[in-house]
């Protein structure tokens, strides 16, 4: 039986990771407590005793605007922890899955990029993940590098659920409309990791980098409006009357973000076969547990 090692088990896709990984194999789930990515060194020694055939790395530094101020914890836990981790697997003749983000890229133009895209991160966060993937990469072990964008989930905070509560507190909503993106939902990116992982396990050829989001785009406003209207149809009184968007320049924040997220997933589903759903599939089924 193939023993797993899931870390970041207590995030939003790591919790999904738990249930779509279960059935693959000898699944165990560590959170911080017993993998601290801060710390690579302690993590290694917990690692080489386990001795997993599979790691999926669900951990990562995520708060964007405070790594501006943090880098160096940002380049730890994002590149250097990583690093250690696909050297090991490596050495051990192991697989590492990893997620990344459409941060690695610069946002300039309107169009898909794909995977042989030039990167240039604007972001301390965007470049701390680049860093991590070209770390995996230089390691010649077999990895899933999974890029995608816009992640929520029903779990914990989100885009989502702050709409939902500015707009039951105000008339109008001011949201940024000129990023443009695809909302990607934890439980999408769980289960195509399952879905995926066997054959990558089979296939050495398939290693690699991969985009993978849900199909379609939209904007910062137009999900907000999305939202707002999906739970006045199921009956949620909210005093919003309007979403009004705005330009990035008015909604200033340390870390700048890529004003064009699109990230092209035909490599993905070509290689393995799968059919990514339209982003408002995800985001409506969400919206129906958060409203329950």
């Amino acid at each position: 039986m193939t023993r797993i090692l899931l870390l970041g088990c207590r995030g939003q896709v790591g919790w999904e990771l738990q249930r779509a990984l279960a059935p693959l194999g000898e699944l165990h789930a560590w959170d911080r407590s017993l993998a601290d990515l801060s710390e690579p060194e302690a993590l290694l020694q917990g690692v080489a005793q386990l001795a997993p055939q599979v790691i999926v790395n669900a951990a990562a530094y995520t708060a964007v605007d405070r790594a501006e101020s943090e880098p160096a914890l940002a380049q730890r836990i994002n590149a250097e922890a990583p690093a250690r981790l696909a050297r090991w697997c490596a050495q051990a003749s192991a697989t590492l899955v990893h997620y990344s983000s459409d941060y690695v890229f610069d946002g300039s133009g309107d169009t898909a990029r794909d995977e042989s895209a030039a990167t240039g991160p604007l972001s301390e966060y965007g470049r701390s993940k680049l860093a991590g993937e070209e770390a995996i990469r230089a390691s010649h072990a077999r990895h899933l590098i999974l890029r995608t964008s816009w992640v929520y989930a029903a779990r914990g905070g989100n885009f989502a659920k702050t709409m939902l509560r500015l707009a039951a507190e105000r008339e109008q909503l001011r949201v940024v409309a000129d990023q443009i993106g695809a909302p990607t939902g934890a439980e999408l990116l769980a289960d195509c990791t399952a879905q995926t992982l066997p054959q990558l396990l089979h296939q050495a050829q398939l290693s690699g980098t991969y985009h993978l989001c849900a199909a379609g785009e939209t904007n910062w406003a137009e999900y907000a409006r999305f939202v707002i209207g999906t739970a006045q149809a199921q009956d949620r009184t909210l005093r919003c009357r309007e979403v009004l968007g705005i330009p990035s320049s008015d909604y200033p924040t340390p870390a700048r973000r890529p004003l064009n997220s699109r990230l092209d997933c035909r490599r993905f589903t070509t290689t393995f076969g799968l059919h990514l759903p339209p982003w408002q599939q995800g985001v409506r089924r969400m919206l129906e547990e958060v409203l329950q």
